[in-house]
């Protein structure tokens, strides 16, 4: 059996499971413990010592361990460059999607960034179409993210307020690049009909080439209207409620 120092790389946490399933059991464990060569980090989550770990270290360690995870919504627009159109305050947030419960341990880490994961996912997770890998650290470890195309459908699909509205209004100033093949293709996967019909009104409303190139036709629309906000102002082409601040002259007064 080799050493826990030849198959755990620095900065890579693993669990009990995986120790036991590379033929580390609780004495050999103990052993490491004392020697200095382990350190746990939490209940039954182990590392070699090392410097402070970062976010990237946790989300490539659940990947490593079996989580099909990635991170979307602001975090990746952020990531992308979006979010310097925003005034950003507080502790950084890092939003994470997986198509299980993350372990108890992933939101209790020592590290500087805030981790959660978005429950609401406006796509089936054997969708993996829009997720990228991304290197990270000394040896390249992949971090899948969002590109922005599917991006910023995870952040329509839980806008609720009007001024988180306006926020993305914000961030669409920068999303005249966007790739029209792409966004089709995001759009016909998205399940959510709130985000997609925000996501066109949008486009739409900051007037992007792209938005011309899509087939609206062959994107699930639903039925019937969407209120987003209370008291809002009903948009003609998407019936979905939006600000009053953000009126113009193609709506009407929902209720």
């Amino acid at each position: 059996m080799k050493a826990i120092g030849q198959i755990l790389n620095e900065g890579v946490l693993v669990d009990r499971r995986w120790l036991n399933e590379n033929g580390f059991d609780r004495t050999s464990i103990d052993y490491y413990m004392r020697s200095k060569t382990l350190k746990a980090v939490n209940r039954g989550v182990y590392r070699k010592p090392g410097p402070p770990l970062k976010w990237q270290n946790v989300v490539y360690s659940l990947s490593s361990l079996g989580y099909s995870v990635h991170v979307g919504h602001m975090t990746a627009l952020n990531f992308h460059g979006y979010t310097h159109y925003l005034e950003l305050s507080g502790a950084k947030v890092i939003s994470l999607y997986c198509d299980k419960k993350l372990p108890r341990w992933t939101f209790q880490i020592e590290i500087k960034e805030k981790l959660q994961q978005v429950l609401r996912n406006p796509f089936s997770f054997d969708r993996t179409a829009g997720l990228e890998e991304i290197p990270f650290g000394t040896w390249d470890w992949p971090v899948r993210y969002s590109v922005p195309e599917r991006a910023f459908l995870e952040l329509l699909s839980t806008v609720d307020s009007a001024t988180e509205i306006q926020q993305a209004d914000t961030l669409f100033e920068g999303a005249a690049n966007l790739r029209p093949v792409l966004v089709q293709e995001m759009m016909e996967q998205c399940r959510q009909v709130k985000a997609k019909r925000l996501f066109l009104w949008l486009a739409k409303r900051h007037d992007f080439p792209w938005f011309k190139k899509l087939d609206i036709n062959k994107i699930d629309l639903g039925k019937g209207k969407r209120q987003i906000v209370k008291d809002g102002i009903l948009d003609k082409d998407y019936l979905i409620t939006i600000p009053k601040e953000m009126v113009n002259e193609q709506t009407e007064p929902l209720f």
